[in-house]
């Protein structure tokens, strides 16, 4: 998900954080002294720590950095529904756990969890990198995150999508325990070299 760095304007992202790398691609620091240019992740949480920053200086009243609770990050978020691009339907819907409904209907769009679920990962990674105490981080709250499982969980039932995020932890898990390095030979050992060989 992009966010711009004004709030007044919606973010330009879609609705499963298919984010886009089009703004602020140069950077004065690209080549002068790093190896490489800061990766689209880095830019991205960048671009989110700014207009976060910016929805706390337009707060009534406006709010610093130590005054942000996990309760602003809830409202930060709601804030966000409104330039979603992620169809929730109602529970009055007849449309209601359909995940391709075959006609047009009334129900509002959102943020997809997805989007929020990485933009708040982003946004906790950022503050601690802004001099911001784990211990205080607002973006780590024990809301944020049953708010977060609330909205995963009422997206997949009004949307009829489940989510399996846990799966693509085994193949990985597999390949860490692989001394050998083989990708997709891992139950088949290389064959002995031929008799005769010299080394």
């Amino acid at each position: 998900m992009d966010l711009s760095p004004n709030p007044d304007s919606p973010p330009s992202g879609g609705g499963n954080g298919g984010g886009g790398s089009s703004s602020s691609s140069s950077s004065p620091s690209m080549g002068a002294g790093t190896p490489q240019s800061p990766s689209r992740y880095e830019a991205q949480k960048r671009r989110d720590w700014n207009t976060f920053g910016q929805y706390l200086r337009n707060h009534r009243p406006p709010l610093s950095l130590a005054q942000c609770s996990g309760a602003h990050v809830l409202e930060f978020l709601r804030y966000l529904d409104q330039f979603g691009k992620t169809k929730v339907h109602t529970a009055a819907c007849p449309f209601f756990g359909h995940p391709s409904p075959p006609a047009p209907c009334p129900c509002p769009l959102r943020q997809a969890w997805g989007s929020l679920d990485a933009l708040v990962g982003r946004l906790r990674a950022a503050f601690e990198e802004n001099g911001g105490r784990p211990e205080s981080n607002p973006f780590a709250a024990r809301a944020v995150r049953l708010y977060l499982r609330e909205v995963r969980e009422h997206q997949a039932r009004a949307r009829g999508v489940s989510y399996e995020k846990k799966k693509r932890k085994k193949p990985q898990q597999q390949l860490q325990g692989d001394s050998s390095g083989l990708h997709g030979h891992q139950h088949h050992p290389p064959p002995p070299p031929p008799a005769g060989a010299a080394c």
